[in-house]
């Protein structure tokens, strides 16, 4: 009997994987729909703390969320297992897309297909950065750190200033948003949190900065081992899910190490709005392009592509497997939680600097600008969904 639910929950999950459109909020409902109201593999209030555990761990939230469910219906080896199914089917789409790319982005045809496209994800990042600025920025401290982390990023364009700025929104939050009376009663807060855990989490932490570190340093000639480091990396830093993952990527490959060019970026993170599951299977273009551009052929844009899904989701996959049995304790410290609004500030003005960067490349063309507020308006006032309007756009580039 024990086995038979593993065998139905992981059914379930296949279904779930090829179902789930939407981001990481559709995902959410989807999961409330399927796995509580349905068939009760957990609670509500499970699903929500591990949906907001999520939200303070960096990591892919939804992939996140969903493994830590696996992790209460089965343990690690359910988890690892609803893990790979999760992800191993969109990040092989977005691979042979990577390829098919290469192979047919001289042909004038496939550029005219994908003109449209390109303008329609740039809208989508802007309906992704005005989300999440009207949830996220609700305090001056909040728009104060967004518009200072827009600056700073766009002043340096540094990959190593986003974790500067990551850690910098957190602590400021975390100071000016815990009221003195909390102040005041921190020992009797934190006599109530197991200190080793707590020690145990914030190692697991820096392991991984240190790790990365490591890898960097001493890998300065083997672009693969470079590529992990990048991904594994970002997989750190992004908190909040996809919509972040995005602004940082392109500023890092696009901008900065120029390892894609716009064109390419916008097109494989278009395909990826149309997919269900992980908006972080984004990544396995972004490796297979990479090393394609590099002169590798079919087997490196596959090395590619493996490198940079390990490297993204590694550090979230560990973390939510080694914090689920402590998040009770964890929950309890107000400074960690204080400090998820300043980190979500600072993620709201690296989209913003994201979607500066996009809309550079369009220069005086007055269309795409008409087809990215298209989108864009479509977004927000009806309930067309991206996967939709990304297909729209791609009939269209047929058509005209």
């Amino acid at each position: 009997m024990y086995k038979r639910k593993h065998l139905l929950f992981l059914r379930d999950v296949i279904i779930y994987t090829f179902t789930a459109f939407g981001g990481p909020q559709a995902h959410i409902a989807i999961m409330l729909r399927e796995f509580v109201e349905k068939r009760r593999y957990v609670t509500e209030e499970e699903l929500m703390e591990l949906n907001a555990l999520s939200q303070l761990l960096p990591g892919p939230s939804s992939t996140q969320t969903l493994v830590g469910v696996a992790w209460k219906v089965g343990g690690l080896r359910l988890a690892i297992i609803t893990f790979l199914i999760w992800v191993l089917p969109s990040a092989s789409i977005m691979c042979i897309a990577a390829i098919s790319y290469q192979m047919f982005a001289e042909k004038a045809k496939f550029t005219e297909m994908l003109r449209f496209v390109q303008p329609m994800a740039v809208g989508i990042v802007a309906y992704a950065t005005y989300t999440f600025a009207n949830r996220f920025l609700k305090t001056r401290v909040s728009a104060m750190l967004a518009i200072g982390s827009l600056i700073a990023t766009l002043i340096l364009q540094n990959a190593y200033a986003f974790p500067l700025l990551v850690m910098l929104g957190g602590i400021i939050s975390s100071a000016l948003e815990t009221q003195p009376q909390e102040n005041e009663l921190r020992v009797n807060l934190f006599s109530n949190v197991n200190p080793k855990k707590v020690t145990y989490f914030i190692g697991i932490l820096l392991l991984f900065a240190a790790l990365g570190a490591v890898v960097n340093q001493t890998s300065p000639f083997s672009l693969p081992i470079r590529l992990f480091e990048n991904f594994y990396r970002n997989g750190i830093l992004i908190f909040g899910g996809g919509q972040v993952l995005v602004p940082l990527m392109y500023t890092e490959f696009v901008e900065v190490k120029r390892y894609l060019t716009n064109s390419e970026f916008l097109s494989g993170y278009a395909l990826q709005q149309a997919l269900p599951g992980p908006t972080f299977s984004f990544t396995s273009f972004v490796g297979g392009i990479t090393m394609g551009n590099k002169g590798g052929g079919i087997f490196s844009q596959i090395i590619g592509s493996v490198v940079a899904v390990i490297g993204i989701n590694s550090p979230g996959l560990i973390l939510i497997l080694f914090i689920v049995p402590f998040w009770n304790d964890l929950k309890k410290i107000t400074r960690i939680k204080n400090s998820l609004s300043g980190i979500n500030a600072v993620a709201v003005g690296f989209m913003a600097t994201a979607l500066i960067l996009l809309t550079r490349p369009f220069g005086l063309n007055w269309m795409a600008y008409l087809i990215m507020a298209a989108t864009f308006l479509v977004l927000e006032f009806t309930k067309i969904k991206t996967p939709f309007v990304i297909i729209i756009g791609i009939v269209l580039g047929l058509i005209f």
